[in-house]
């Protein structure tokens, strides 16, 4: 047992571009060196024990596995890795945590023992969950892995009172934004960002291999001019553009003739149900979220309770003014006990500015 075999898993499973499936890789090991390896690469495509076993072959018999989550034992778009893993010839398997899945949840681990393969689960189970942190979530609630990603001025500004935002953080913070981009399925934004920043919304990394997110836009009042630069591009990069009531045929028809998708959203007391359409999100299998939207749009996600982690960008500017929005908008709270409590919180500098990663104490 190694864990610089779980970890090399880990590693390979970081490449494949799994969504909605959760990334995996494996590691074949005899004698403490590696003699195979594979990761899941896409979403219908072979699973990484699989691909693994195929590339050891005969040289399989007797050896370990090591692979960051439980073996399936179901048939979906592909067959059960367990009976492959079960004719290999494998000795023991080394998973990093049980698959939350109904499918699976140990049923996996119990087929391969029952055919005296030896199995240890929990090898380096806190980062094989972290790995798959969206697909856990996904599978647990039905609802979509959503994270907030906001800049701001030292003291608190996410622009001046006359809107103006470009640019208040740096180019290196810039840049991990397009990099967190590239980490989600979608990016979600409201109508005043629209209005004001007319923003692209699109991923500029220079990397082979960069998927687009899909771009959405809430559109309340079914106001924003369909000549908005995110509405550009919709043949080559997906456009779900979420309308409030009375949507003109006129306007829904110019919208799909730009090939973009039209999703009716539902109005609660204080703007779009959020909660209502992060599940109708997750059915078209867009299963990571990115808010990039401005103070208002921030506090119906957290007054929703849909929020799984914060991305704060904290620029050495001050702007001042009262009327210069701050990043959460709102009503705000009466008693600072009633303050959302954020956990896990990690502090990196890019640049001259400074990241803070952290994780609403509320999140499901």
């Amino acid at each position: 047992m190694n864990n610089q075999f779980m970890l090399r898993a880990l590693n390979l499973a970081r490449k494949g571009k799994t969504t909605p499936n959760p990334m995996v890789g494996a590691v074949i090991v005899k004698k403490d060196q590696i003699i195979a390896e594979g990761f899941h690469p896409y979403a219908g495509g072979p699973h990484a024990e699989i691909v693994a076993l195929r590339k050891a072959g005969n040289k399989a018999r007797g050896a370990d596995l090591y692979v960051n989550l439980e073996p399936c034992c179901h048939i979906g778009r592909t067959p059960p890795c367990t009976d492959t893993i079960i004719q290999s010839g494998v000795r023991r398997v080394f998973a990093g945590m049980k698959d939350p899945n109904r499918l699976v949840q140990g049923k996996g681990i119990r087929a391969l023992k029952a055919a005296g393969i030896k199995v240890s689960i929990g090898m380096m189970k806190k980062d094989c969950e972290k790995l798959n942190e969206v697909f856990i979530k996904v599978i647990k609630t039905r609802m979509p892995f959503v994270t907030i990603k906001t800049a701001m001025s030292l003291d608190g500004k996410i622009a001046t009172r006359k809107g103006d935002s470009q640019w208040i953080s740096g180019i290196r913070s810039r840049s991990f934004v397009h990099k967190l981009r590239s980490q989600h399925d979608a990016i979600l934004v409201g109508t005043n960002t629209i209005m004001q920043d007319n923003p692209l919304l699109t991923c500029r990394l220079k990397k082979k291999g960069i998927a687009h997110p899909t771009r959405i836009v809430l559109d309340r009042r079914n106001r924003i001019p369909l000549k908005a630069k995110v509405f550009a591009n919709s043949n080559v990069q997906r456009v779900i553009y979420v309308s409030g009531p009375g949507l003109s045929v006129r306007r829904e028809k110019s919208l799909t003739e730009k090939n973009i998708e039209v999703l009716k959203g539902k109005i609660g007391k204080s703007g779009f149900d959020l909660r209502y359409l992060m599940k109708l999100l997750v059915q078209k299998d867009l299963t990571s979220i990115l808010i990039e939207g401005g103070s208002e749009m921030n506090s119906s996600a957290f007054s929703a309770g849909i929020v799984d982690k914060v991305f704060a960008f904290i620029c050495p500017i001050l702007v001042g003014g009262q009327q210069a929005p701050g990043p959460i908008g709102g009503m705000g709270i009466d008693k600072i006990t009633k303050a959302i409590s954020l956990k896990n919180m990690k502090v990196i500098q890019l640049g001259e500015d400074l990241m803070v990663e952290a994780e609403p104490c509320s999140a499901e």
